[in-house]
Order: structure tokens, then sequence, then C-alpha cells
């Protein structure tokens, strides 16, 4: 290997990944998403919910998430797209499957990703939580690159709001989503953010 790709590979690795003061994720690549508005006053974020999407379904790379969440998807592109293009919804982030990470809306605003939901007792998950959605499928294995990606973020947000649960979307409501699947791995992500000895 050579001196200069070397040099590349640890600059890559030394990229810390930050949410600023504006709720910013450092690595994300910026697209604005209209879906979204202002918490409810004094609201603090305590919720990181883990979503799965792909569009159309079972099918990845594209630009339709990016379209869905930018109100700018085609109906006749793809049968599916039809019943799901006048649909106004958003998330916080968006982790391809190389592990690539979009942000449509900044933390501390609110994204609609949750839905009719709820959380140890409370309802309207999106006034108090961020959503992460992995381009996947309930039943496909996510990559090893978007484990990796989400264990960065989540510690990234820990650090910005200390002690936020984290969720699946089927944990927020149950019967009615069923994202991010039995394919999506807790234990591994457990692991990712376990403490690492010093």
């Amino acid at each position: 290997m050579s001196r200069s790709r070397t040099a590349a590979g640890a600059g890559r690795r030394r990229r810390r990944l930050v949410i600023d003061a504006a709720g910013r994720a450092s690595l994300a690549r910026q697209v604005r998403s209209p879906n979204r508005d202002a918490r409810p006053a004094g609201e603090a974020v305590t919720l990181i919910v883990v979503h799965g999407i792909s569009l159309p379904p079972g099918a990845f790379g594209g630009d339709a998430i990016e379209r869905l969440f930018t109100n700018r998807l085609d109906p006749a592109a793809h049968p599916y797209f039809a019943s799901i293009a006048a649909l106004r919804v958003s998330a916080h982030f968006l982790i391809r499957r190389d592990g690539r990470l979009v942000q449509f809306v900044p933390c501390g605003e609110r994204a609609w990703h949750a839905g009719e939901s709820a959380w140890k007792g409370r309802v309207r998950c999106n006034d108090f939580s961020v959503g992460i959605e992995l381009e996947g499928a309930d039943d496909v294995p996510y990559a090893p690159a978007q484990y990796a990606m989400l264990a960065r973020l989540v510690r990234a947000l820990w650090k910005r709001f200390p002690g936020a649960d984290v969720a699946g979307h089927s944990d927020i409501a149950p019967g009615r989503k069923t994202d991010p699947g039995p394919a999506f791995d807790w234990v591994r992500l457990q692991r990712l953010l376990a403490p690492r000895p010093r």
C-alpha cells in the first residue's frame, strides 16, 4: 500500500462526527426537507428512532428516498410511488447502504417521521425524537457500513442529547409499523455502542 493511500485512510479515520449547536451533523450531506416544523417550546430530545426504508420496496440505490422527503417523488416513475407521492414525510437522517450520511432536518427541529406513536407513556414522538432512516428492508440484512455509521451518529447525538433512548419504529408504533424489522441486529448495535476500554 502506498504511503499516500495510507495517509488518506488515516485522515478519513480521524474525521469526527459531531452534531453542532444548530443540530447539523458534521459528516452529513445536507438536503433540505420542507417537511419539518418547530418542536414544542422547551421540548428536549429524549429519543432516537431507528427506521428502515427502501423505495421502491426492496430496491436500493437511486434518489427516490430523497425525492420523497423533499416532495419531488414522481408518482409515474414506479407503480408503488403513486400511493405515496402525496405524503409529507421526512426524517432527520438517512444512512445509505454504503454508510453515507444524509441529513434532511436539523436536530433542533421536528421531522415528520414517527406518525402516530408513543414511548414510555408519551405520545407524539416526533415532538421529542430524532429519526434515523436506514436504507434497507425488514427482511434484508443491513450493511456493516450502516451499523458503523449508525453507531457513530448515535454517539454524536448522545453528546448533544445525553441519555436519549434508542428504539425502533416498531417499538413506538407497534402493530402499525414493523421497521427496522427482524433483519436489524440490535445486539450488534449495542456492541458498537458499548464503552471502549481505555
